[in-house]
């Protein structure tokens, strides 16, 4: 791991995007009795999300599955767009892009297979997790050591927010609260 290479992206980031399955969450899709989805998210990935936004780091999320389970944590998370069902992820990645006059170099995207490869061949900092293929894993400039939905996007907040030199800064805020 180059920490140079990671510093000079981490500086220029503004916004972080994420999949959901394999990433916000263990990628395990479970049904209940009545065939209701049901998705297991991480509190720590949670609250380094609150870090990003204290932080004025804005969040979205891109995701081919559709579930009301996504809105619900979205809106608890103040997570700014949401694209469910997207087919064609660059899509949504070019309207986001758009909305906000966002440049690639601005966005860090987390993704964990192979139809998140053309984000992460796009975006100023592709990220993955230990259980992509190593295909995708050949796209990230970082591999987090945590899997989805165990901590793996908490580490990559951490880390940006450190190597932007507002980690302590937002520790102080958030223990202000």
């Amino acid at each position: 791991m180059n920490l140079k290479l990671l510093k000079e992206k981490a500086e220029k980031i503004k916004w972080f995007v994420f999949d959901v399955d394999g990433v916000l969450t263990d990628g395990k899709i479970t049904y209940d009795s009545e065939g209701r989805e049901i998705k297991s998210f991480c509190v720590k990935d949670g609250i380094g999300i609150y870090m990003l936004h204290l932080a004025g780091i804005k969040t979205a999320i891109i995701t081919g599955r559709q579930s009301e389970i996504v809105i619900k944590r979205s809106i608890e998370l103040n997570i700014s767009e949401v694209f469910q069902n997207s087919k064609n992820k660059l899509e949504h990645y070019n309207q986001l892009k758009e909305k906000y006059s966002l440049k690639d170099e601005e966005i860090l995207y987390i993704g964990d297979d192979i139809v998140d490869i053309p984000l992460l061949k796009r975006v100023g900092f592709p990220v993955t997790v230990p259980s992509a293929p190593e295909e995708v894993k050949n796209f990230a400039v970082y591999v987090t050591i945590k899997e989805g939905g165990n901590g793996a996007v908490r580490e990559i907040t951490d880390l940006v927010l450190k190597l932007q030199n507002k980690y302590d800064e937002i520790i102080k805020k958030y223990c202000e609260m």
